[in-house]
């Protein structure tokens, strides 16, 4: 993996990771530090693997799906929007921040979006900084 902030991008297996797999087909550049992991669907991804690329150093995560309405699974999206939208409070609180959370619906055509989504949210990711560890308390 190369320099920059790690991005972890979970990736339906029926529209966008078929996206992904179009962009670098089609040559369409995104930055090499994003790693693609392909689930069944985007209602798949347990808040609680999201929370573990966090504490494995993971400077953002990205869950994309397929288009409201075209989801294999029917409401796969529409569950996994819910969770997103419950884990971005937790990150809040916790510290990490909301923006380093996000989903986008991506389909198999879609190979410049992917290309694009990836860059867009890995200068965002740059420009925040670095996570920093929160500060453990020292017993007097």
């Amino acid at each position: 993996m190369t320099e920059g902030p790690r991005l972890l991008v979970f990736a339906c297996n029926w529209c966008s990771y078929m996206g992904a797999d179009l962009a670098g087909i089609g040559r369409k550049p995104y930055p090499p530090n994003a790693l693609i992991l392909r689930v069944p669907c985007s209602g798949r991804v347990d808040p609680g693997f999201v929370l573990k690329a966090f504490e494995k150093g993971a400077a953002g995560v990205l869950i994309t799906g397929c288009h409201p309405g075209d989801c294999h699974y029917v409401s796969g999206n529409e569950r996994a929007y819910a969770r997103v939208e419950m884990v971005r409070k937790l990150l809040g609180q916790l510290g990490i921040g909301e923006a380093r959370l996000r989903i986008e619906w991506i389909s198999s055509s879609e190979g410049q979006r992917f290309a694009d989504v990836v860059t867009r949210f890995t200068e965002e990711l740059t420009a925040a900084g670095p996570l920093r560890a929160p500060a453990k308390e020292v017993a007097a």
